[in-house]
């Protein structure tokens, strides 16, 4: 059979072709966003509602320079440091038509800036009984993942380091654990640095990534929106393709006695 990263995938039954969600923040300048965009090949853009003019969001500063173009908006709870401020700022996304896909990001811990597991929780379950598309930013505990699964998130968001830090992905072992015990996708968000960390995401079995800073603040924002891109669809593939088992000692890749292959066609017998 032959292995493909060109399936798509469903978040909240919306069929999705590109696993690479970009944030809005930090870029140098809108003509450098919407190029990063363009290499990107990203259908979802994420950005904080509260940054956002609700009354008119069409005049925010990046925002209209998307406007006509097919994307999908999740907007973002940032700034929310607990359920009641974040179901609220939902709400108001939803009332002035920003649609109803919501990031849920809650942080009290202004230094870590890591998610409050119990509010995210609790914001989560709420905010999915009122028929909105949920997609929480957690931490990477499996436990904590599988709890937001249960009460209704449309797709988890655990993080691979705190926001903003660029340490990659600090455990794998966390990662793949959610990967592997999830129903509804998983996207790597937080912490990632360069397209390696990307890559290594995919391996491990996330559905997609979500990235801002290190695409925002590379030295080549377009050049680095590319080389996600391309590294989200190179991991994947290589979790498809399937990888050798780690082995303690080495062992030589050519085959004994001279022959080419490890399985020989032979002429049948009669």
């Amino acid at each position: 059979m032959k292995t493909t990263v060109q399936d798509g995938w469903l978040i909240g039954g919306r069929k999705l072709k590109s696993r690479f969600f970009l944030g809005t923040g930090r870029f140098p300048s809108p003509t450098v966003f919407l190029s990063a965009l363009e290499e990107s090949g990203a259908e979802v853009i994420t950005f904080a509602v509260r940054r956002i003019n609700l009354d008119s969001y069409e005049d925010d500063g990046m925002l209209q320079h998307v406007a006509g173009r097919k994307l999908i908006f999740l907007p973002n709870t940032s700034g929310a440091s607990n359920a009641d401020e974040a179901v609220r700022i939902a709400r108001l996304a939803r009332a002035a038509g920003l649609g109803d896909w919501i990031k849920v990001e809650i942080s009290a811990d202004s230094r870590t800036l890591l998610p409050d597991p119990i509010e995210t929780l609790r914001a989560t379950e709420r905010l999915a009984k009122e028929g909105f598309t949920v997609l929480p930013y957690a931490s990477d505990d499996p436990m904590l993942c599988r709890r937001l699964e249960e009460a209704g998130a449309a797709a988890v968001m655990p993080g691979g380091a705190p926001i903003g830090t660029g340490l990659g992905i600090l455990n794998p072992y966390h990662l793949g654990l959610i990967a592997e015990q999830s129903r509804v996708p998983i996207i790597v968000d937080a912490g990632l640095g360069s397209a390696v960390d990307a890559a290594q995401a995919m391996e491990l079995g996330a559905d997609g990534i979500l990235a801002n800073t290190p695409v925002a603040n590379a030295v080549d924002p377009v050049a680095m929106a590319r080389a996600m891109r391309l590294a989200i669809e190179a991991g994947r593939l290589s979790r498809l393709a399937g990888r050798i088992p780690k082995k303690r000692y080495a062992s030589a890749s050519s085959e004994p006695e001279g022959r080419l292959f490890a399985t020989e066609v032979r002429e049948a017998t009669t």
